[in-house]
């Protein structure tokens, strides 16, 4: 069975502990163990992603999505959205920098990850979390 939430959160830093909530709750209620290892990926993933729209998305954008999709295998969809068009890029992050490791987490945790155009309203960053990490 496939089951998906999406929502909007205001482009504030509380917005990011609201995200990792509502999707730990959304996954928990579709039958995600509440101490497994995909719901706890999947969280940290949505973190991760809500963080870097808060910290560079576009200043004028007061919204973001967020949206988290359970598929048939066990496996999650985790997207975020933005009115940005500048794609997030993995970066050489020097050993004492103290930011710059999101999206090397995002590959080291996600079976995949990826950025979805949405033309002129933006950009959809994913990452699909498998079934068993």
């Amino acid at each position: 069975m496939l089951r998906r939430n999406s929502f909007r959160l205001p482009r504030h830093p509380a917005s990011v502990g609201l995200a990792r909530r509502r999707v730990r709750d959304h996954l928990a209620d579709w039958g995600h163990a509440p101490d497994g290892r995909a719901l706890a990926d999947a969280v940290l993933l949505v973190s991760e992603l809500a963080t870097n729209v808060v910290r560079h998305g576009p200043l004028v954008e007061r919204e973001f999505e967020v949206a988290v999709t359970a598929l048939a295998d066990g496996s999650c969809l985790i997207e975020v959205s933005d009115e940005g068009r500048v794609e997030p890029r993995l970066r050489v992050v020097g050993e004492w920098e103290e930011t710059g490791r999101g999206l090397h987490m995002v590959e080291h945790i996600a079976a995949a990850w990826g950025v979805w155009s949405r033309g002129r309203h933006g950009k959809t960053v994913w990452a699909l979390v498998p079934a068993t990490a």
